[in-house]
């Protein structure tokens, strides 16, 4: 009797082991979402993705060109006057003059240096017995013309000599990933962009993801760090108060599933493809991954998504996800055109046979718990 119950304990324990495995090998782990799971979100099965099969076409239709550079009026404009003075500006002016007691020179000298006068925010300077002269907006000659005339009206021949040392009315500011931040003043070794940022003691960040923007009054324009070397008509001419900022390039993109590594990754190039984008993460798992799912998901913009699916239905963004299959030569060519874009979602999934896979990796436990179960339950 005792050895009947045993047994019958043995075969309930079993069924009980069974049952709990059929219902559990849904929920065996895994990275995520089979592609049938996927396949049943979409559009045609009720669901609300739009899931589009990458080839040529769809690749060329999907891609988004967002070009970075200088407007017109950025372009157009002409070498800045940087030897202008402007308010704030300091003015050192000497004067000789030619007699033995002259107006300004003190006794027994033959001139007088009158330092660091600054310009006010009139635009205008005072100078002793030549008065109140104009000084923004003129050079430095210019500036020396005025007051020689104005002096000659009292003292023969005086010889004058005007220097401007440029006050924060012609600086520029300079921010971001440079060595050496700080304000900057304008002369004509650095009244070009690139010539600034050699003056801010270059740039710190990796050339391949940086991007330069310049602010000037309401208006704003940026250049890849690249494009700004590689095109001397990017090389803008500056203007006093322009603010630089040098800054990494923000974008990003999603690694999940069947790949060597999940994470979050940074751009590194201004547009890359698929397959640059898996390469930075190692490639696929060889072991798990299905090179014909590899998904992109993406909120496309209503006119691309009416290119993409080619229709006109559409007038708000759409969930969109593109599908590659890499099983083929052409799907690679095809693969290494799709670009990537800013926040994408790149989701590899899992190859069918890996869920049977730990399915029967399961049971081979399950059977081999059982097998102690029963050997303990006979010790007994």
């Amino acid at each position: 009797m005792g050895k009947h119950n045993t047994t019958s304990r043995k075969v309930r324990l079993a069924a009980l082991m069974s049952m709990l495995l059929v219902l559990g090998a849904c929920g065996l782990p895994r990275s995520g979402p089979s592609q049938a799971e996927i396949m049943a979100g979409s559009v045609e099965n009720g669901g609300s993705t739009n899931i589009v099969m990458v080839d040529d076409r769809v690749a060329r239709a999907a891609t988004l060109s967002q070009p970075l550079g200088f407007s017109r009026s950025f372009l157009n404009a002409g070498l800045a006057a940087v030897d202008r003075i402007r308010a704030g500006d300091l003015i050192t002016i000497t004067i000789w003059e030619n007699v033995d007691n002259g107006l300004l020179a003190e006794t027994g000298a033959s001139s007088t240096t009158l330092s660091d006068i600054e310009v006010d925010q009139l635009g205008n300077i005072f100078v002793p017995y030549a008065g109140t002269i104009r000084a923004s907006g003129r050079t430095p000659e210019g500036l020396r013309t005025d007051i020689t005339r104005e002096l000659e009206r009292q003292t023969p021949d005086p010889q004058v000599e005007v220097r401007r040392k440029p006050g924060n009315g012609a600086a520029v500011n300079v921010v971001g990933g440079v060595n050496k931040q700080g304000v900057y003043l304008l002369h004509a070794a650095s009244r070009r962009l690139t010539a600034m940022l050699a003056s801010a003691g270059g740039i710190s960040l990796d050339p391949a993801g940086t991007k330069v923007i310049v602010q000037r009054g309401n208006e704003s324009g940026a250049i890849w760090l690249r494009d700004l070397y590689s095109n001397p008509k990017n090389d803008i001419t500056l203007r006093a108060n322009d603010r630089i900022i040098v800054e990494k390039d923000e974008r990003y993109f999603s690694v999940l599933g069947a790949t060597t590594g999940q994470a979050r990754i940074d751009f590194t190039s201004r547009n890359p493809s698929i397959v640059d984008a898996l390469s930075l993460i190692g490639g696929l798992n060889s072991r798990i991954a299905d090179p014909r799912g590899i998904f992109i998901f993406r909120m496309e913009t209503a006119d691309i998504a009416n290119k993409v699916l080619d229709t006109t239905q559409f007038t708000t963004p759409q969930r969109v996800a593109y599908v590659i299959d890499l099983t083929t030569d052409e799907s690679i060519f095809t693969a290494q055109t799709f670009k990537i874009r800013d926040r994408d979602t790149i989701y590899v999934t899992e190859a069918p046979f890996v869920g049977w896979t730990r399915v029967l990796e399961s049971i081979a436990g399950t059977v081999n718990t059982l097998d102690s179960l029963a050997t303990v339950a006979s010790a007994l």
